[in-house]
């Protein structure tokens, strides 16, 4: 643990983007300490420019709300979706890729069919598509994002499943006579989470991506303040407010780099014959 911790802090990529998620996610939880406002009120003159008032220091929008209070409220929404999309994926992708790899043959041949059936639709346009029937939600944008997200989890699965179960551990453990429950969740799955953290947490920052894709197109929830949802409400004003645009886009920005950095500092963490190589 101690090496990896050290193999991780060594990547100066890896620590800034650290540094920007964690401050990122404690603006979000501090959200109701940092801006007590609804996001949605008026608070503030229609058009009112960054800095040139307390408590409003990225300015207003065209009806006068506060889009440092939109930020800070609208990073709860962004990180909640990132997150519970990519749990929501990576259960739905280990269901379809651990019988897959482990049992293979037909099993395998049948469950990869329905993968790729997923993989050929476009993952943003089936989005949205998902997003329709199920009427624009909070909840309806986490299943659209999660059921477009899982393909590449199962695949990731399969083949690390393959790869491990002709391990001679577990061969051993086969003729010991243990069961197949045991041999997959105690042999071969702790042997498979190192690309699978990795995967995930890179899935973190597309799933985030993905939701303010939506937002920008007004199909994410009506009731929920999200950086997405600033952004496609501003883009009328960006030549007489551009301000209004660009503070949410910069922090979707820095959101999903910071994501990305921490992602790849997990796999040089976790991959230490590739850290020796570096």
């Amino acid at each position: 643990m101690k090496s990896l911790i050290k193999r991780y802090f060594s990547n100066a990529g890896a620590v800034v983007g650290l540094v920007c998620l964690t401050a990122i996610v404690l603006m979000a939880l501090g959200a109701q300490w940092l801006y007590p406002i609804n996001p949605w009120d008026a608070t503030e003159a229609p058009f009112l420019h960054p800095f040139e008032q307390a408590g409003a220091w990225l300015g207003a929008d065209s009806m006068g709300r506060n889009i440092a209070a939109g930020i800070v409220h609208g990073a709860q929404a962004s990180l909640l979706v990132g997150v519970v999309a990519t749990v929501v994926a990576v259960f739905i992708g280990m269901l379809v890729g651990v019988p897959a790899g482990y049992l293979g043959g037909r099993w395998d041949e049948l469950l990869m069919r329905v993968t790729e059936i997923f993989q050929t639709i476009p993952s943003f346009l089936f989005a949205i598509v998902l997003v329709a029937i199920f009427q624009p939600s909070f909840g309806s944008v986490i299943t659209a994002v999660a059921l477009v997200s899982w393909p590449p989890i199962a695949r990731l699965v399969r083949a690390e499943f393959m790869r491990v179960k002709s391990s001679e551990f577990v061969e051993a453990a086969t003729v010991q006579g243990y069961s197949r429950t045991h041999i997959v969740f105690a042999e071969i799955l702790p042997n498979c989470v190192s690309p699978l953290i990795v995967m995930a947490s890179l899935m973190v920052a597309n799933a985030i991506l993905l939701e303010s894709a939506i937002s920008f197109l007004g199909l994410g929830d009506p009731n929920l303040m999200t950086w997405g949802y600033m952004v496609g409400a501003s883009r009328t004003f960006l030549r007489l407010a551009w301000w209004m645009c660009l503070f949410p886009g910069v922090a979707i920005f820095v959101t999903v780099l910071a994501v990305n950095l921490m992602g790849e500092g997990l796999n040089d963490a976790l991959n230490p014959r590739l850290h020796r190589k570096g």
